[in-house]
């Protein structure tokens, strides 16, 4: 099975950037995007063959999420963890696949001066109470724009971004913590000491040409798929958005 995680920072504007070009090539099984920006119906997504499922934010323009699959899941769930904090940005869309779940998070950002570290601390605790009893369930395939780079091999400037939103201590923990819950972070799984391998790179600053970036797109999963995993890889050569593909290639 071919999974894809993709920010697309507006589906509407990646739509004319090459996003049906992408979904054509790659054929993927499941196509998770972040940062839709795009309430269910006010743009047409010509994917035949897809079901389609969105989890838009109440606020028009932000956040979002959404899931294209040519696979029927048992169920969808939009408010997985069922916690009212949560439910109004679109953040999360969990699919019954059957042996397994998948879930496509697109988590928040802390912001400048780490203004929503608080939130965003209640967001990873939550989340990995919530991804645990899934797992004790079926194995989980967790994805997304987890805005965190893990260690100082995930980002081009380590030393000046200590700190910083997206690598400050609070947010690095959290994701480690959920590893040793009993997750894989498959890219390092199968690309342990790879560097210059990133995923987001800022518009400003030619960053994206001169691969100053960071690596804050993932696929997790459970540690007992972690056999099954087949490869993981990072796509930079696709545009379209100020983030790139991911792809998980797995036997689930």
């Amino acid at each position: 099975m071919k999974f894809v995680s993709w920010n697309v920072n507006g589906l509407r504007a990646c739509m004319q950037k090459g996003f049906f070009d992408v979904v054509n090539e790659l054929k993927p099984d499941f196509m998770c995007l972040q940062e839709t920006k795009m309430q269910e119906g006010q743009a047409e997504v010509p994917l035949d063959g897809y079901n389609k499922y969105f989890n838009s934010a109440e606020k028009k323009g932000y956040s979002g999420t959404a899931v294209f699959t040519p696979h029927t899941p048992l169920s969808v769930t939009f408010n997985g963890m069922d916690i009212e904090e949560h439910s109004h940005e679109g953040r999360m869309i969990t699919l019954d696949c059957g042996n397994y779940y998948l879930v496509n998070v697109y988590t928040p950002n802390a912001k400048d001066g780490l203004l929503r570290i608080d939130y965003r601390m209640q967001w990873e605790s939550d989340l990995r109470d919530y991804l645990m009893r899934l797992d004790k369930e079926k194995p989980v395939i967790y994805c997304g724009d987890l805005n965190v780079a893990h260690n100082e091999i995930d980002l081009k400037n380590p030393k000046a971004n200590r700190g910083n939103a997206g690598f400050s201590d609070q947010e690095r923990g959290k994701i480690e913590l959920l590893l040793n819950s009993g997750f894989t972070d498959t890219f390092r799984y199968l690309h342990p000491d790879d560097t210059g391998r990133y995923s987001w790179w800022s518009y400003r600053f030619n960053a994206r040409k001169n691969n100053v970036g960071w690596r804050i797109d993932y696929f997790i999963v459970s540690d007992r798929l972690r056999d099954k995993i087949r490869s993981a890889d990072i796509l930079s050569d696709i545009y379209g958005s100020d983030h790139c593909p991911v792809i998980l290639e797995i036997d689930v």
